[in-house]
């Protein structure tokens, strides 16, 4: 994706295509987009010809990728109907959708890839001079080829021991699922390769490459000392090494692959294929099978007109009231959220419904912007969110707990929100504003109804045992596609496939992510620092409180610099132990962590989400600074209740 927004603060118009990897894909911001963005230069002489050749490899891998998703939801439906309905389950309805999902996860990445939509932070290099950022974006084309090339022959070694694994439903060697990994990993070396080739500056390219060169070097040469480091190599690897490369723009999953290989080769002997394995389970718990669904599922959405039938319903019955529009946006982020499981997708279905005609009632564009960012970090904790998901898999806490108890808290911060609204719009000029006519508002209703619905379709579903969170996405993917083909009637089929290649790429930048982290989490956890880290945190003045508090900030930071996912594989399966030894409930701490994650996500300078807002928005981010803080403010003072209060997280669990 390529979203071009004039502004004079971080990050620069790149870095907002990295904020679409939060959630979405090229066609959301595209389509929401009230100017249109200068087409990219195309190559010329001989880069127009590797050019040519990185975009054919890549249509192959979109139509494959596509395939894939299809292939899925399918897979993953029948098997619902089957079970539920016709009482006839099939045993290796879950296996072949986890087969196929770990081939979608690697297309998705090579294709995420090659639209330099992987997660990665440019706050900092936007803030450089231009020669310093030109030669810091070399360094993020060349540095993941680095990673990928130190990975793939392991990979290769990782899947030719999986020969001797048999799968046992499918009955068939565990290669077939096995081989996407050294297939993937050489494709983005590929792709990566024709990016750095095709880069406009071969100089500055041969002095990257070079340096890089120098540094792998230097590693084997100081090996033996390394070695005699013990811990301390942590801090040089994944802790100085992880916010080198971060900090210099370089894609966090990368940074995350290059820092876990970097310490397992200089100071272990670990074979390198131990880290592809560990990918390869971050990447194939069963739970993830549903954020590529969730994911079209956020686009089928806003194709379909089910969000903006729900926004119009909640703005004919407030938006006579003084600050009543955004409540309506408060209102619908809240239930689209549960809908869609995924921000951008969220904020871009609401956004071009509401803004035209807050403007026109006088509020400004900054405050607008920053109550769409406020409202993102707000909803984070609402079923089906991806985040949600990504905790139950890495920590194995109920996803139907997780669905249970996210709904008050988000409700809680919304309520502060709304109080905010109420005192900063008490003058608002309401003379021209016309109220909307009891028989209008139960017209919008009823138009709304299918919308208001799915949310309650989804949790329903998992609530009573006919799909479980991973199958629940196929039942809306098909409710609305039938709501769009037969009640709305908008459908636009020429959409569908390049929606499922979006799905993939986005999809694709999350999963490399999290099996990247959970390479470097487990890593973490065979030096010995889960254990120091648990015996640091109990021991802290204060007990669990103080363990709340430090919790709090911890991830508030780790959102605005990692963003949400990476921070919670990385990170939740070492401080989930130590909450449980402390007492606090599991779902308690998930809510909290989350929605102390969301605020730093979504909190400007360096939260990725808060410039993914002024994208979606149209909004220069300079115009949003100052309203954000009170919005901030406001969230961190409902975080604060929530962790307070257990029962509001846990009080409707069963």
């Amino acid at each position: 994706m390529s979203q071009h927004v004039s502004h004079s603060m971080p990050p620069p118009k790149h870095a907002l295509g990295e904020a679409h990897a939060l959630d979405e894909s090229h066609a959301l911001h595209e389509a929401y987009a009230t100017e249109e963005a200068p087409p990219p230069a195309l190559p010329t002489g001989w880069r127009r010809a590797v050019f040519g050749v990185e975009t054919a490899i890549c249509r192959v891998v979109e139509y494959l990728a596509a395939a894939l998703v299809l292939a899925e939801i399918t897979v993953l439906f029948v098997g619902v109907v089957k079970r539920y309905a016709l009482h006839s389950p099939i045993v290796w309805s879950d296996e072949l959708a986890s087969v196929l999902f770990i081939w979608l996860a690697m297309f998705g990445a090579v294709l995420a890839l090659q639209r330099d939509s992987h997660m990665r932070m440019t706050a900092l290099v936007s803030m450089a001079s231009p020669r310093v950022r030109s030669v810091l974006e070399t360094l993020a084309l060349a540095a993941p080829l680095v990673f990928l090339v130190a990975v793939l022959h392991p990979a290769i070694e990782y899947a030719e021991d999986e020969m001797f694994v048999t799968l046992p439903a499918l009955d068939v060697p565990n290669t077939w699922k096995a081989a996407a990994l050294p297939i993937g990993i050489g494709l983005m070396a590929l792709v990566s390769f024709l990016k750095v080739l095709r880069a406009a500056n071969p100089k500055q390219v041969a002095v990257v490459c070079v340096c890089l060169l120098l540094a792998v070097g230097l590693g084997h040469v100081a090996s033996p000392w390394l070695k005699t480091l013990g811990n301390y190599n942590l801090l040089i690897f994944l802790v100085g090494l992880v916010a080198a490369s971060v900090f210099a723009g370089v894609p966090i999953a990368f940074s995350f692959g290059l820092a876990t290989v970097g310490y397992l080769t200089f100071t272990t002997t670990t074979p390198l294929a131990v880290v592809v394995g560990r990918m390869d389970e971050g990447m194939s718990h069963l739970i993830l099978l549903s954020v590529p669904l969730f994911v079209f599922l956020g686009l089928l959405i806003e194709m379909t007109g089910m969000a903006r039938a729900l926004v119009g319903f909640l703005a004919s019955l407030l938006g006579h009231v003084r600050g009543g529009l955004s409540y309506v946006l408060i209102g619908a982020m809240y239930l689209v959220s549960g809908i869609s499981g995924s921000k951008a997708a969220d904020m871009a279905a609401v956004t071009p419904v509401l803004f035209p005609e807050m403007v026109k009632r006088g509020a400004k564009k900054g405050d607008l912007v920053a109550l769409l960012a406020a409202t993102g970090a707000q909803t984070e904790t609402i079923p089906p969110s991806l985040v949600l998901l990504t905790i139950g898999s890495v920590t194995g806490v109920s996803i139907a707990a997780l669905f249970t108890g996210g709904l008050l808290p988000a409700l809680v911060l919304g309520l502060a929100l709304c109080l905010l609204v109420r005192y900063r719009y008490r003058n608002d000029d309401l003379s021209n504003v016309k109220r909307v006519s009891a028989k209008d508002i139960l017209w919008s209703a009823g138009i709304a109804l299918p919308a208001i619905a799915l949310p309650f379709v989804i949790r329903g579903a998992v609530m009573e045992g006919i799909a479980t969170a991973t199958e629940v996405s196929t039942i809306g993917i098909i409710y609305s596609v039938v709501v769009g083909l037969l009640v709305y009637r908008q459908f636009e089929w020429s959409r569908v496939i390049p929606m499922m290649i979006s799905t993939a790429a986005l999809s694709g930048a999350i999963l490399l992510i999290i099996g990247a982290a959970t390479g470097m989490a487990w890593a973490l956890t065979q030096s010995g620092f889960s254990q120091a880290l648990a015996h640091v945190m109990s021991g802290l003045p204060g007990g669990a409180a103080t363990f709340m508090v430090v919790s709090i900030l911890a991830f508030i930071i780790l959102g605005s610099v990692l963003e949400g996912i990476p921070s919670i594989v990385l990170f939740g399966p070492l401080l989930f132990p130590i909450a449980r030894q402390m007492g606090i409930h599991e779902v308690h701490y998930a809510m909290v962590v989350i929605l102390a994650m969301g605020i730093g996500l979504f909190a400007p300078p360096f939260g990725v989400g808060y410039y993914c807002a002024t994208a979606i928005g149209n909004v220069n981010p300079d115009e949003g600074m100052k309203p954000i803080v009170g919005y901030m403010l406001v969230l961190l003072i409902g975080l604060a209740v929530v962790a307070a209060v257990p029962w509001i997280s846990i009080g409707f669990l069963p």
